[in-house]
């Protein structure tokens, strides 16, 4: 599907930047020769007009391509400061599925603009990418007027401003005149803003290389290794992991009642220091992560033992104990404060106090409902085995992730007889 925003601005004074959409897209196509009383006089501007393309893959870069239209071509053409106005059109498509493998994806961005009538084309993905060891960030190919942006290199946080303003840094780029020297490839103008300064410049080779395209930004140092596995965490979205284990859910709060009520628990819970309970916490914890990616089959083997295979492997692993574990804390405390307000309900002063010789304050809810959590937990991973593995990828993963995991496994299962 395509979604053109077409925010067309005249000169002059008063002009409102509260454009609707829809009519803003209306005059985006008339613009581009429809029929009409003062259509040659629109045609003969048009030749100002570039079109941009957001092709995004479905989910997450589709949804900050279609937010980021509203306002970009406004955007663009304040920043070109040299008359010209901007149509954007977001398309989803899956322009990934099969491969991460950069030139790749650069020759079908390029396929795929060379059919339609777009002057530059910006593609957003959610994989991470790599060339030569490298975290890539942005692929630019100013001859073709293409821009390859992987979203995990911009981080987890405020992502949609900082993909929007990659997005029109690019597009500048990209749509500036350029100009030859003697080494390199092609510059524009205007320089890089501020953000892209962040990033590592990297140029491919000479163009006697077979190259797709003339400029990388990448991410490097721990700085970079950081921000790319925080971007690719988000990515997965994990908050999604609470839902999609309804039955490790179900099992674990069942055993946090039952616990509750249990005298053993209370007299256990009263004799437990601090530290102790961080035990208690942090061996759960980590009982759930694991058996979680063991039972699902979550962790990542290289499917060759390059030391680029092997470093996308740690990121991928890293990602994935990462994303987990936000899951698990998160059911964590959901647990605990479900597990105090049960207490708070159920137990009885006297009862308690006759039973662990200690008076029932806040204290000791508390104390007990962190216990119980604990225990709960350990059930809820026991629960969990009953969750098939397709639920627990498809709550851990991303669309473009659980796509990349399939290929791959089919990659590896040997062809049926």
């Amino acid at each position: 599907m395509i979604w053109p925003y077409g925010l067309h601005l005249p000169a002059g004074p008063g002009v409102s930047r509260g454009v609707d959409v829809t009519w803003a897209a209306s005059v985006g196509t008339w613009d581009r020769g429809t029929a009409d009383e003062e259509g040659p006089a629109m045609r003969e501007s048009s030749q100002d007009v570039t079109v941009v393309a957001l092709l995004a893959d479905p989910d997450a870069p589709t949804e900050i391509a279609q937010r980021m239209a509203r306002t970009l071509p406004a955007r663009l053409a304040d920043k070109s400061g040299q008359g010209r106005r901007f149509d954007v059109e977001v398309v989803s498509e899956p322009f990934t599925s099969g491969t991460e493998d950069p030139p790749t994806l650069m020759r079908r961005i390029m396929d795929r603009g060379s059919a339609e009538n777009w002057d530059i084309v910006v593609a957003l993905t959610d994989l991470p990418l790599h060339a030569h060891g490298r975290r890539l960030a942005v692929n630019l190919n100013h001859e073709h007027g293409l821009a390859l942006l992987s979203l995990p290199s911009l981080g987890g946080l405020r992502l949609p401003v900082r993909a929007r303003r990659a997005v029109e840094e690019a597009v500048l780029r990209l749509a500036a005149p350029r100009t030859t020297g003697a080494e390199g490839p092609p510059r524009s103008q205007p320089r890089p803003g501020p953000f892209v300064h962040r990033l590592a410049p990297v140029h491919p080779g000479p163009p006697g290389e077979k190259e797709t395209d003339d400029l990388r930004y990448v991410v490097s140092g721990p700085r970079g290794y950081l921000r790319v596995l925080v971007g690719m965490v988000r990515a997965n979205r994990p908050w999604r992991l609470v839902p999609g284990l309804s039955k490790a859910l179900a099992a674990a709060l069942a055993t946090g009642a039952v616990a509750t009520v249990n005298s053993t628990v209370w007299s256990l819970a009263a004799s437990l220091s601090t530290p102790r309970l961080v035990i208690a916490t942090v061996g759960s914890v980590a009982l759930m992560i694991g058996w979680l990616i063991v039972d699902a089959e979550l962790w990542h083997r290289p499917p060759e033992s390059s030391p680029e295979a092997r470093q996308r492997a740690r990121l991928y692993n890293a990602s994935t104990v990462v994303t987990v574990g936000i899951g698990v804390l998160v059911c964590y405390v959901g647990l605990m404060v479900i597990n105090w307000l049960w207490a708070l309900f159920i137990l009885n002063d006297q009862l308690f106090a006759s039973v662990t010789r200690t008076p029932l304050h806040a204290d000791e809810y508390v104390t007990l409902s962190w216990f119980v959590a604990s225990v709960a937990t350990v059930g809820g991973a026991l629960g969990s085995g009953l969750e098939s593995d397709d639920a627990i990828r498809a709550a851990a993963y991303s669309k473009r992730e659980q796509e990349r995991r399939r290929m791959l496994q089919d990659h590896d299962d040997p062809p049926s007889k």
